[in-house]
């Protein structure tokens, strides 16, 4: 499970080291794609499979359905490392996220995501923010049994 927040810079040519227990997560191959808040997504071969073939069920005459599998399909790419244990983050989605020097990685269960600093402390201020969240997160109803 990804778990916890990590700063990196990225190096000269745009490269991002990934953490040694982010690595051994994703040993047996990995996709980065554009997530949905202004930053990326690193899946797991098996989670991105997972959601793959549910994006490839949903119907082609559903607008919404198309929309999402071109953002999904069209931004991913799979994850390689070199002998260091970094990964160059393509153009296109370093544009996207924003991302020009400092990024933080954060865990999300089954998945990661990659943020500009400055994107992230901005989503960090909302998860801050006591009041939106006591009814932000009311309906889920969370339990520990």
């Amino acid at each position: 499970m990804f778990l916890g927040r990590f700063e990196h810079n990225l190096d000269d040519k745009s490269r991002i080291i990934i953490p040694a227990k982010y690595r051994e997560l994703i040993k047996s191959g990995a996709y980065v794609t554009q997530g949905f808040d202004r930053n990326l997504m690193v899946l797991t071969t098996e989670v991105f499979e997972r959601v793959v073939t549910y994006l490839n069920e949903l119907g082609m005459t559903n607008p919404d359905a198309r929309t999402l599998k071109r953002l999904i399909f069209s931004s991913a790419s799979p994850v390689t490392f070199d002998k260091l244990g970094r990964f160059l983050i393509p153009a296109y989605l370093r544009e996207f996220a924003r991302i020009e020097n400092h990024v933080i990685l954060v865990g999300v269960g089954d998945y990661f995501e990659i943020w500009s600093k400055e994107e992230w402390l901005k989503q960090e201020s909302s998860l801050q923010n006591a009041e939106v969240n006591e009814h932000r997160f009311a309906a889920f109803e969370i339990h520990t049994r």
